[in-house]
C-alpha cells in the first residue's frame, strides 16, 4: 500500500499532463511573438492578440457573463492592467532579444512574487524564498551575457524584465480577488481590459495600425486561441493540482522556449545557458522548500 502511494507521487495525473501540454504551448509563444512582432508594434499585437482571446472566451461562457457584477469588473480591469503592461513589455522587448533569453528573464516573475507581498503585504519572504532571489539573479546576470565585470542590460532586457514585474503583479492581483469572482467571467474581462489598454495606449506611444500581413494576422488568431486554451486549462487543472506542483510544472516554459528557439536557429552562450539553468534552480529552491526550511515559516505559494 505505501509502495502504490509512493509509485502515485511520481506518476502525473491527467490534470498535472494538462499543465505540461499548456506549459509546452507557453514556451512556444516566445518563438511566435519574436517572429510576428517584425511585422507588428507591441501594442497593436498585444491588443489584437487579447480581444480575440476575449471574444473567444465570451463565446464559450456566454451564459456565464449574465451574471456579471461591478466588482467583478473592477477586478477584471485591475488584472487586465497587469496583463496589458506585462505582455506589452514582454513583446517590446521581444523585438531586440532572442525568444529564449526572453523566456528565462520572463521566469523571474516567480521570485519576485514574494519580494512584492514583502513590499505592498508586510509578509517577508522565507528563507527559501531569499536562497532562490539570489540564484535567479546571478542566473539573471549570465543571461544578459555581460557577466559580472560589466553589468550593463540591453533596451530589450530591461523591457522584458520589467514585463516579469507585472506579471508578478498581476498573480498577485489574481490571488486577492480568486475568491470573490466567478473565474469564467474574469478570464473574459481580464482578456478584454488588457486588449483595451493596449489599444487605447498606441496613440499615446506613437504606435501606428501595422501595414496588413498574414503573418501578424495568424499568429495574432493563433495566440488568441492559445490564450483561451491556456486560461481554460489551468482553471480547470489547478481544482485539483496543488500551487507548489503547478509552479513546478510551469518552471518549465523557459526550458521549452530554448529548446524550440534553438531548432529554429537561436544559440544561447554557454554562460546564458548556465544562467538559465540558475534562475529554474531558484524557482524551484523557492517554491518546493526542503523540509526543514518549510518548518520556520509559512510556505509561500504561487497564486493563481
Amino acid at each position: 500500500m505505501a509502495e502504490m502511494q509512493q509509485l502515485r507521487r511520481f506518476l502525473f495525473s491527467k490534470q498535472e499532463l494538462a499543465l505540461f501540454a499548456a506549459t509546452i504551448l507557453w514556451g512556444i509563444t516566445f518563438l511566435i511573438i519574436h517572429i510576428a512582432v517584425q511585422y507588428s508594434g507591441p501594442l497593436f499585437f498585444v491588443g489584437f492578440r487579447f480581444i480575440v482571446a476575449a471574444l473567444i472566451s465570451g463565446m464559450i461562457f456566454w451564459r456565464s457573463m449574465k451574471g456579471v457584477t461591478f466588482y467583478e469588473i473592477f477586478a477584471g480591469m485591475s488584472i487586465g492592467l497587469g496583463m496589458f503592461f506585462g505582455y506589452t513589455l514582454q513583446t517590446a522587448g521581444l523585438q531586440t532579444i532572442i525568444s529564449s533569453q526572453s523566456a528565462f528573464i520572463t521566469a523571474l516573475y516567480v521570485p519576485m512574487v514574494p519580494i512584492l507581498q514583502w513590499i505592498f503585504f508586510k509578509k517577508p519572504p522565507h528563507f527559501a524564498s531569499w536562497v532562490g532571489i539570489i540564484f535567479a539573479f546571478v542566473g539573471l546576470v549570465l543571461v544578459s551575457g555581460q557577466g559580472f565585470k560589466g553589468i550593463n542590460f540591453s533596451k530589450g532586457e530591461i523591457l522584458t524584465l520589467l514585463g516579469a514585474l507585472a506579471i508578478a503583479g498581476e498573480i498577485i492581483l489574481i490571488g486577492l480577488f480568486a475568491n470573490k469572482v466567478d473565474s469564467r467571467r474574469i478570464t473574459v474581462i481580464q482578456l478584454f481590459f488588457g486588449g483595451v489598454f493596449s489599444f487605447f495606449c498606441m496613440p499615446l506611444m506613437g504606435e501606428n495600425i501595422p501595414k496588413f500581413s498574414w503573418v501578424w494576422l495568424n499568429v495574432g488568431l493563433s495566440l488568441a486561441l492559445m490564450s483561451a486554451v491556456i486560461q481554460l486549462t489551468m482553471n480547470w487543472a489547478q481544482k485539483s493540482v496543488s500551487p507548489t506542483r503547478a509552479t513546478l510544472i510551469y518552471a518549465g516554459e523557459p526550458v521549452w522556449a530554448g529548446i524550440v528557439g534553438r531548432l529554429a536557429g537561436e544559440r544561447l552562450s554557454a554562460s546564458a545557458l548556465l544562467g538559465g539553468l540558475l534562475i529554474l534552480i531558484g524557482i524551484v529552491i523557492a517554491e518546493l522548500q526542503p523540509a526543514q526550511w518549510r518548518k520556520k515559516g509559512v510556505v509561500n505559494k504561487k497564486i493563481n
